[in-house]
């Protein structure tokens, strides 16, 4: 795994994490789903409830394929060696990818506007220079939008482990090459 790809992952499980209890947990996920649905007001009730569905497998996912012992939690060494395998985790980070970007889409005319995409990414925990960062190197246009299919894919390009020089890569405050 690329150095940056491993910096990606701490700061996924950081996230994830979200009560801060050094561990994740479905409730963590609970708090997640919450907070990004305060944050998107103005979506409608299926893009909602896809990224409800969408956080919710992405638990289960972690829960089937990572929790060793069976003891209902991930540990950051359960989590470490294998969040960005394609193989096991490539659906259910396409299904997050394309629920959250939609998310941020709630007129449908396939552009994100910073406050929203802001708003969003705050939700998740993010910081906020890193994501100002992120947005503006996606290369907004001249109204300060992106597209939702570039947020999308940049979604995907963060789990990658064999990426480096990613736009997700501002996340961590690693700038992108």
């Amino acid at each position: 795994m690329r150095t940056e790809a491993a910096k990606r992952v701490e700061l996924v499980f950081s996230l994830f994490d979200a009560n801060g209890n050094g561990v994740i947990d479905s409730g963590d996920f609970d708090l997640m789903t919450g907070r990004v649905l305060k944050a998107a007001v103005a979506s409608d009730a299926d893009a909602k409830e896809a990224i409800r569905s969408a956080f919710g497998n992405y638990w289960t996912t972690l829960a089937t394929e990572l929790d060793a012992n069976g003891d209902g939690v991930i540990t950051v060494d359960e989590f470490r060696p294998f969040v960005l395998d394609p193989k096991r985790f490539g659906p259910t980070v396409t299904e997050f990818a394309v629920a959250l970007s939609a998310l941020g889409d709630p007129d449908g005319d396939g552009l994100i506007e910073r406050p929203l995409f802001l708003s969003l990414m705050t939700a998740i925990g993010f910081e906020e220079p890193n994501i100002h960062a992120l947005f503006d190197d996606f290369g907004p246009d001249a109204e300060d939008r992106i597209a939702v299919a570039t947020w999308a894919a940049g979604i995907e390009d963060y789990y990658a482990p064999d990426l480096a020089g990613i736009p997700g890569d501002l996340l961590v405050g690693t700038p992108a090459a």
